[in-house]
């Protein structure tokens, strides 16, 4: 007779407190006095919880992927942008939508409306094609959580998608120098693009570039250039300096620290 058997078995026999006696049928088995679970019972659970114990085995610790360096990565594949941006743009002419009350900025460049809004520091231009219909693209100023208060009103992080079609138009580089002309000192992303890249460095032609280290909510001076293995790192990314900002300036506010000892 298995474990089980012998628990429903035993059961059967538990002790009914007298003053409990007469809440049950005459007929019930309950309503008599009955001997304690037997000894065999109890040694049968015990083994059978024994048994249980013995087959557990605890979960191996989380295996933690390894830190990916490579910094030149972000692809999406064009269907998903395509189909952002027709999302966006069906927001972007729907009532009531936050979206529908951005703000037109100046002709930035021929043929196309430049849409702005602000929402929490962070700053979305919208780039429309009103002869096609459709949305070209966009790009986002987004605040940066690695630099600390002080920092974080100067500084703006700006990502871009746009469609295949309007790549290579330098739009995303005509918006980035809307933002430096406002003052905005923009810091590259964790990884990039080859696009993005390219831009960076065409950008860094008209407007002074550092190489910065983040780290501690705040920026560390690397430089104008930055070594290869240095430059993988995560925590390095590319400053470009806003109108009106000089190197001086940025130390003297505090904005940008010396590099640490052996972080170049």
């Amino acid at each position: 007779m298995n474990a089980i058997a012998l628990c429903r078995r035993s059961l059967g026999h538990l002790h009914t407190p007298p003053s409990h006696r007469s809440s049950f049928s005459p007929r019930s088995a309950l309503a008599f006095p009955q001997p304690p679970p037997t000894r065999i019972a109890r040694d049968a659970v015990l083994s059978l919880a024994r048994h249980l114990l013995a087959l557990y085995r605890p979960l191996p610790p989380q295996i933690r992927p390894p830190r990916l360096e490579l910094r030149i990565d972000v692809n999406q594949p064009d269907e998903d942008i395509e189909a952002e941006l027709a999302s966006l743009h069906r927001r972007l002419h729907t009532p009531g939508d936050a979206m529908n009350a951005c703000a037109r900025l100046p002709a930035l460049q021929p043929g196309l409306i430049f849409h702005h809004r602000e929402a929490d520091g962070e700053h979305y231009v919208y780039v429309e094609d009103p002869s096609r219909g459709c949305l070209a693209g966009y790009t986002v100023f987004n605040r940066l959580i690695e630099v600390d208060r002080r920092t974080d009103r100067h500084v703006r992080s700006p990502h871009s998608k746009y469609a295949p079609a309007y790549q290579g138009r330098g739009i995303a580089s005509t918006v980035y120098a809307w933002a430096l002309g406002r003052g905005l000192c923009l810091v590259s992303g964790a990884r990039q693009s080859e696009g993005a890249h390219a831009l960076w460095r065409a950008l860094a032609r008209r407007h002074p570039l550092r190489w910065v280290s983040l780290q501690a909510k705040r920026m560390h001076d690397l430089g104008s250039e930055a070594p290869a293995a240095r430059a993988a790192a995560l925590d390095t990314r590319m400053l470009l300096l806003g109108e009106g900002w000089s190197l001086p300036q940025l130390h003297a506010h505090q904005l940008l620290h010396p590099a640490a000892p052996g972080s170049r």
